[in-house]
């Protein structure tokens, strides 16, 4: 898993790499839910670091800021 997102993260593998490493990383037994969350997680990630790419992101300082208010709230 941990090369598959290095891989992921530098893009250096297609969308249907990255399905298809994916699913070769995981048991034989697993079921196809387990299948489609390990699926939405690698789509969720490539998301996040696209919209980083943009310049999309939220600075760290202003997490922090936001994560104190969540839990004072």
């Amino acid at each position: 898993m941990h090369n598959l997102l290095l891989n992921l993260i530098i893009g250096l593998m297609t969308e249907k790499e990255i399905v298809l490493e994916t699913i070769r990383a995981l048991p034989n037994d697993c079921s196809l839910e387990e299948i489609a969350e390990r699926i939405e997680f690698m789509a969720a990630v490539r998301k996040g670091l696209n919209q980083l790419n943009r310049g999309e992101g939220i600075p760290h300082d202003e997490v922090k800021k936001q994560l104190a208010s969540w839990l004072t709230n």
